[in-house]
């Protein structure tokens, strides 16, 4: 589930307003080209997951045996596939 630009926009704001409180960063510019990094970021690394997230769920419903999506089961083998596809493009 993609988030709206109005919550990454936010969670940006966040992330680098905590950042700066810690003194994990130290700002000696305007920060409008961090944050512009930042929600980029964000919005790949989402992209990304709903990529293996479609992946994954073309795998399971593949199965012979129907998986009912929510199930133990189901929830278990898509954590597992989820992993391996995120190792396999190098993220993990």
């Amino acid at each position: 589930m993609m988030l709206s630009d109005d919550k990454i926009t936010h969670t940006t704001h966040m992330l680098l307003k905590g950042l700066m409180e810690k003194g994990l960063i130290i700002l000696k510019e305007d920060d409008s080209l961090l944050r512009r990094e930042i929600k980029r970021t964000i919005i790949n690394e989402l992209k990304f997951g709903e990529e293996i997230d479609a992946e994954v769920k073309k795998k399971l419903q593949s199965y012979t045996k129907k998986l009912i999506e929510g199930s133990p089961e189901w929830e278990i083998l898509y954590r597992k596939f989820f992993e391996e596809e995120d190792a396999k493009k190098g993220r993990r």
